[in-house]
């Protein structure tokens, strides 16, 4: 069966869920990453910050105002003081929903069909596009809070999956997890913030819904209004804890902003500006966009609406990074040439789609505007996924995007496919570059993303332009999380084991690798490569086991009363046939302090 590739975050393609509650994967507005659906059941994550007034704030008053027929404007004005041309919006038939002086962009509502044409003949005021084709909905002046779902648990164990291992993510947590001062922001449906897999990562003060254009800080106002985004969080920073998955860096700290409208789950451009602004202003320092900007799939700038949107997104996004946040966009699902544009016959996607010629003027955003790292997505191995949009020049890297098994709401995990599940391998990345270069600026990230990235050639495809180095299927070339944290894979066959082994009191466990493909003896230089977590080392004995049964003593009983061995221990194995079951043997010797095996590998 071929899985669904779920609506509007980007599109994601869903698989399967287990784990949790059964889970209807349907996709809202235009989620980034996962592939296209009709847009009666399409409509998931397009993430996007604000920073401004709670939205309880005026709650009362506007709900007494709101009508049928309330449509919402973007009014553009220099940024600064805009206290001229908020008056006049109130004097011209409309109400200033929230405003952003900062990049001079005011989220204004009016029911008015004349309000824009007024607007833009008023002083001060240099563009006004409506949003929308649709009308607002009541709930914006009275936001219900999403749900908060009832957890499940699942059973310890953690093993690597194959899109970690595919970008050496499990290698690079052993030289650097990431780090907590790091914040990434998961624009997007929202985040179960009580998931087992990450409530140990999730900032709680930093997180926000941005519906509707406005900050609303209410306690779970950022919870998941789908899927989508709980399933983007878990890529990128789920906990190493023992339960479920590892996160790209899950040393990192996570917050969500809930650009995801609840119903539809579509991501309005005023949305998106909110949750950009609110990036720049909380410290993020990458935000994480699966989702394209609703209604329209490419807004093109001689369309007299869509050049405000894309005027007040851009001035949005550069805001976020000039406060040292860098975005990373999924290409979309489309399998569509984003360098050679022709047609769009999604738009708009909030009323009735039709089908217009479009060129390469109009831009899908966020993932298209200058400064964003646009992201597509690998099937298995070096592959385009058969779903992911490409185009020369267009896209900067690639990530895995098929078949992700990550995190869903209410303890779960489940698998998704499409950009938007590329697109969080990527932000982790760069969350890790961040991590191993403090005070990094978003364009040195950027280019780090270049140069860390692993070429891939162009298949037998004429329709992949360009370079190994650089070309339309996978830009730069697929993402290198051990690159990323200034690690190269170790010289020689390298075999490692992650999973976790419990050290008891006075008791002896042991791990195991099973090594193959080795011609001959192992070497003099074998190098033993340690990891566990145990209080009071001078309990331990550790010990590697050969396969002839050949036992060489790593540590013995030393460091008293220290915490924890973390070490490459050298061996002279020569002696013995390489290929075989090698173990890592550790004796506890006494009461009180105990532990884990975290992981052990070994280089021949």
């Amino acid at each position: 069966m071929i899985p669904h590739i779920s609506g509007r975050p980007r599109r994601t393609l869903v698989l399967a869920a287990t784990l949790g509650a059964a889970l209807a994967f349907g996709t809202p507005g235009a989620l980034a990453g996962t592939l296209p659906v009709a847009p009666s059941i399409a409509s998931a994550a397009k993430a996007h910050a604000t920073a401004a007034v709670p939205a309880s704030e005026t709650a009362a008053s506007q709900a007494a105002a709101w009508v049928a027929g309330t449509r919402a404007y973007l009014v553009i004005t220099a940024p600064g003081d805009s206290s001229a041309v908020r008056s006049a919006i109130e004097a011209n038939g409309g109400t200033v929903f929230s405003n952003f002086d900062a990049i001079g962009v005011i989220v204004a509502h009016s029911a008015s069909s004349g309000f824009a044409a007024t607007m833009r003949g008023v002083a001060g005021v240099q563009q006004v596009g409506a949003t929308r084709t649709s009308d607002v909905p009541a709930d914006a002046y009275n936001p219900a809070l999403p749900a908060n779902p009832s957890q499940s648990t699942t059973p310890a164990g953690e093993p690597v999956r194959a899109d970690m291992s595919q970008i050496k993510a499990d290698q690079a947590w052993a030289v650097n997890p990431g780090s907590a001062s790091v914040k990434v922001g998961i624009l997007d449906t929202g985040v179960d913030d009580q998931h087992q897999d990450l409530a140990p990562n999730f900032d709680a003060a930093d997180s926000v819904s941005c519906a509707y254009g406005k900050p609303d800080t209410r306690t779970g106002a950022w919870r998941d209004v789908d899927t989508h985004g709980t399933h983007v969080a878990g890529t990128v920073a789920a906990a190493k804890n023992g339960k479920g998955v590892v996160g790209v860096a899950p040393g990192v700290k996570i917050a969500a902003v809930r650009v995801a409208e609840p119903g539809t789950a579509f991501f309005f451009a005023e949305n998106t500006i909110c949750g950009f602004v609110w990036a720049g202003d909380h410290g993020f320092s990458v935000t994480n966009n699966s989702y394209y900007t609703d209604p329209w799939q490419f807004n093109c700038p001689d369309n007299i609406d869509q050049a405000a949107i894309i005027e007040g997104v851009k001035r949005a996004q550069e805001y976020a990074e000039s406060k040292g946040s860098l975005q990373v966009a999924a290409a979309g699902n489309e399998n569509y040439d984003l360098a050679h544009k022709t047609t769009d016959s999604a738009s708009p996607n909030d009323s009735t789609p039709v089908t217009r010629t479009i060129t390469n003027a109009c831009l899908d955003i966020p993932t298209e505007l200058p400064g964003v790292v646009t992201v597509a997505a690998n099937g298995t191995g070096v592959t385009k996924a058969s779903f992911s949009n490409y185009g020369q020049g267009v896209i900067d890297v690639a990530a895995p995007g098929s078949s992700v098994y990550s995190t869903v709401p209410g303890g779960g995990y489940g698998s998704k496919s499409g950009t938007s599940m590329a697109t969080p391998h990527v932000a982790g990345v760069a969350a890790l570059i961040a991590s191993a270069n403090p005070g990094i600026t978003p364009a040195q990230i950027r280019a780090k993303l270049a140069t860390q990235a692993n070429d891939i050639a162009c298949p037998s495809d004429s329709r992949c332009t360009g370079t190994t180095a650089n070309n339309a299927f996978f830009g730069e070339g697929q993402v290198d999380a051990l690159k990323a944290v200034g690690a190269t894979p170790p010289p020689g066959a390298y075999f490692e084991n992650l999973t976790d082994f419990t050290i008891n009191d006075n008791a002896t466990v042991e791990s195991s690798i099973a090594v193959t493909g080795v011609t001959g003896n192992a070497p003099a230089t074998l190098k033993v490569g340690v990891d566990i977590k145990h209080t009071y080392i001078g309990d331990l004995k550790v010990d590697l086991v050969a396969p002839d049964g050949t036992v060489y003593t790593l540590h013995n009983r030393t460091g008293g009363s220290a915490d924890n061995v973390a070490q490459t221990y050298t061996v002279n194995a020569s002696s013995e046939v390489a290929n075989g079951t090698w173990k890592l043997r550790v004796n506890d010797n006494a009461a009180s302090d105990t532990g884990k095996i975290d992981a052990w590998n070994l280089t021949f």
